[in-house]
């Protein structure tokens, strides 16, 4: 297996772990707060979107996903297209109402196919680019891919707990 289709299989994983979340979700629980304060299962799972379109914009150039595909209108979310939630207040997390939660899914889905598309284009030569030398070591286009993918599947997991949360609810194994 080469190093792309490494970073394929797991760009592709967290929509897999999503899924389970949405079964018999309400559009209530989905924006419920974990004890009052933590992120709702919608912020989690928009944010673990965003950052990967933003990112994946930042690395490849071209239209936003949540542009091209209409997803503010979609999804009812009143956020810029670079906009993907960092460093939300409590407030913030809390005022971030999706009108259509299963379109949350669908919205993911777009995201990791650009992604995935994106890493269709790279050879190893561009997986070794430095594209940041503010960081010591410098980073490189494949470690800021890593980045990407850890953080939507970090959230993905975080939305998964936060559903875990409601009422009793066991994921089907």
């Amino acid at each position: 297996m080469s190093i792309r289709d490494l970073l394929t299989d797991a760009a592709s994983r967290p929509l897999d772990a999503a899924r389970p979340v949405f079964h018999g979700l309400t559009t209530e629980d989905a924006h419920r707060l974990p004890g009052g304060h933590g992120n709702s299962i919608v912020w989690l799972l928009w944010h673990a979107a965003r950052q990967m379109d933003v990112q994946t914009l930042a690395l490849g150039g071209g239209e936003s996903v949540w542009r091209s595909g209409g997803w503010a209108d979609r999804l009812g979310v009143d956020r810029g297209e670079r906009d993907f939630g960092f460093g939300d207040s409590v407030e913030e997390v809390a005022s971030l109402h999706v009108r259509d939660v299963p379109a949350l899914g669908d919205h993911l889905a777009a995201c990791i196919d650009a992604l995935t598309g994106y890493l269709a284009t790279l050879d190893d030569a561009a997986l070794d680019e430095v594209i940041d030398d503010s960081y010591d070591p410098p980073v490189t286009r494949g470690t800021r891919l890593v980045s990407i993918i850890d953080d939507a599947a970090v959230h993905v997991g975080q939305a998964a707990y936060a559903r875990g949360l409601l009422d009793g609810w066991r994921a089907a194994v």
